[in-house]
């Protein structure tokens, strides 16, 4: 296992993880997260990562759900950032945000990424219709209503319109739509071929998220096939954990590391002021 027993999360340092960087974590602005950034921070300098970073769902101009900061709790979730990057330096503790890539609102995240010197800017889908987030459990009865291949064609459509915007550094949990279990039937790279093109294209990062191990799906985002895929077109990757809990923070790493490794990858990449700098994996 990555982790042993010893420390005060029953987890103990580990020199596996030493490369890495865990840079999808949230707050409790965005109504569903516990923990303030500067315990994320120290879960992660305890585990033995790189460095952290803070992302929490982007504010929107009026809000229409439930499960992002609210557009005045901005300058407080730069404040929290910010006293964790004081109270654990020089441990790097970088500012980051999860945008929702909703078309027609391209303009909304140009405004936010000029308001601060971010570190970088997560791009993910969420809503694949206006008021259907997919992977809301409160709209699960939705896919019994449609054919499941038509909710994945939706999805990946919106997919790759969020990675050929060209406005993210790199791209949350690919293939989040299986998060309840559904999937079409029969070979699905074609889901995934748009989306990888564009992100080789764009240079744009995938996130391999652990997130999934904990969700109905039971395994990584995205797919070994999307991996796969991914890693002979050379797209790179970052592993997160997309952490709601200070104790999430690095969870499963050591399962994507053998994963993403078996595959073929040799690298993972960190953020600075939008600037990525890429690194052997350990």
């Amino acid at each position: 296992m990555l982790f042993q027993k010893g420390s005060s999360f029953g987890i103990q340092h580990s020199t596996l993880i030493e490369m890495l960087a865990d840079y999808h974590t949230h707050t409790p602005l965005c109504h569903h997260a516990t923990g303030l950034p500067i315990e994320y921070a120290r879960v992660a300098r305890e585990r033995g990562l790189a460095e952290i970073g803070i992302s929490d769902h982007n504010p929107m101009p009026s809000r229409f759900d439930d499960w992002r900061m609210d557009i005045d709790d901005f300058d407080a979730y730069l404040d929290m950032v910010e006293v964790a990057r004081v109270e654990l330096a020089p441990f790097p503790v970088r500012l980051g945000l999860e945008c929702d890539f909703i078309p027609g609102k391209e303009n909304w995240i140009e405004d936010l990424a000029g308001r601060n010197s971010w570190d970088y800017l997560i791009g993910s889908v969420h809503y694949i219709a206006p008021g259907w987030d997919v992977d809301n459990p409160k709209w699960i009865g939705r896919f019994s209503e449609r054919p499941v291949a038509e909710i994945w064609e939706l999805y990946f459509d919106a997919y790759e319109k969020c990675i050929s915007s060209g406005l993210f550094d790199f791209v949350a949990h690919p293939d989040l739509v299986k998060k309840f279990g559904h999937r079409p039937k029969g070979d699905l790279r074609s889901f995934y071929e748009p989306s990888i093109a564009a992100a080789a294209k764009n240079g744009t990062i995938i996130e391999v998220s652990t997130a999934g191990l904990r969700k109905p799906a039971g395994e990584i985002y995205p797919a070994r096939e999307f991996l796969e895929m991914a890693q002979e077109a050379g797209v790179g990757i970052v592993i997160s954990s997309d952490a709601h809990a200070p104790e999430e923070v690095g969870l499963d790493f050591d399962r994507a590391l053998s994963l993403v490794k078996d595959v073929g990858f040799t690298q993972s990449f960190r953020f600075c002021r939008r600037t990525k700098t890429s690194f052997p994996l350990p």
